[in-house]
């Protein structure tokens, strides 16, 4: 088994040419203080990532830990680029080029020439990317917390309560489709259909997913060698860690709206959700420690609320780091005392 360090190899080079390019960047528009600004800045983006995505990594690695060893190769390696690629530069682009009608050329031109503008373009088309990403992850969280298989309760009485619920057949779905409806209660009337729309999207989106994985796994299963074994749990995490990073990529317009910089700053940041989600599942730390799974479940429910909230509040994204790091690091406390009471 690797050691810990052999683990930063890659995600230490990825910081290292990225803060090089940032202060690049940052010389070319501003000379010496736009060198030492977009180093600063790529610098907490990318612990703006890390905080936000470590719970992540957490339900990557839970999922990992059934793939074969090559899918959780691929998963670092062709998953890393879209996550970079894919996540922190198209997605932005695609909103830009739907909201505002125009071409892919046009809107890189416009990241490049008029940020401001790009970055008032995707907060306006935050409302359904908040709605979506919600409802995807609240079903992740229930799904979980809703599993009667699931043996580990972490606040024991509210959890097993939770399982009862998982007798009665689509009882998630049900869940999430009552909380868009206080919500869309809650708000103005001329968002009401965008946010439905877009939150009934993100459930469609889960139980497709959640379908074609299971279809394709089986017929992986059924087939020796089979590619396709393993393909229906990358997507799967490909489309977890997308709505994980929709709130990473609002954010992170509050500190810098230019796009180049984004991309540089969040891809440091995911770089290290993805190495540190392969040495959990390598390193075992999940079964180490008990109450970790739990904790980051809790973390991915709350923010699921909070995406939901933020179509009608200012919710800051430190504080939203905060509350899933509250959460994962009570359930790291709790699995540490009850390894001491059982003599683990």
């Amino acid at each position: 088994m690797r050691g810990t360090l052999s683990y930063l190899k890659w995600p230490l080079i990825v910081t290292a040419l990225g803060l090089v390019l940032a202060a690049f960047i940052g010389w070319r528009f501003n000379g010496q203080t736009g060198a030492i600004s977009f180093f600063l800045i790529a610098g907490v983006l990318a612990v703006l990532e890390i905080s936000l995505s470590f719970d992540n990594a957490i339900v990557n690695a839970n999922k990992l830990q059934t793939m074969r060893p090559e899918w959780q190769r691929r998963f670092l390696t062709w998953g890393i680029l879209i996550a970079v690629f894919g996540m922190r530069v198209i997605f932005p682009l695609l909103v830009v080029v739907i909201a505002a009608r125009i071409g892919p050329i046009s809107a890189v031109n416009l990241a490049a020439t008029q940020p401001a503008e790009y970055a008032r373009l995707i907060h306006e088309a935050h409302l359904p990317i908040a709605a979506f990403g919600g409802s995807f992850l609240m079903l992740v969280a229930l799904n979980y917390f809703f599993d009667q298989s699931k043996e580990v309760d972490w606040i024991g009485a509210f959890e097993r309560w939770l399982r009862a619920f998982g007798s009665v057949r689509g009882m998630e779905i049900g869940f999430v489709l009552v909380t868009v409806l206080v919500f869309v209660w809650l708000l103005p009337p001329e968002d009401e259909a965008t946010f439905m729309y877009s939150a009934i999207w993100g459930v469609v989106t889960y139980l497709g997913v959640d379908a074609l994985g299971a279809v394709l796994d089986r017929w992986g299963a059924s087939h020796t060698g089979a590619a396709q074994a393993g393909l229906g749990g990358f997507l799967y995490l490909e489309v977890l860690d997308a709505s994980f990073s929709f709130d990473g990529v609002i954010g992170a317009f509050a500190l810098t709206q230019n796009l180049f910089l984004i991309a540089i700053g969040l891809g440091i940041g995911a770089m290290y959700v993805r190495s540190m989600t392969v040495m959990l599942v390598e390193k075992g730390t999940l079964a180490e420690f008990r109450y970790l799974e739990n904790g980051a479940f809790w973390s991915i429910l709350v923010l699921s609320v909070v995406m939901f909230a933020q179509t009608m509040w200012k919710i800051p994204e430190a504080a939203t780091g905060l509350l899933g790091a509250g959460f994962i690091g009570t359930a790291f406390v709790s699995s540490l005392l009850w390894n001491r009471r059982n003599g683990d």
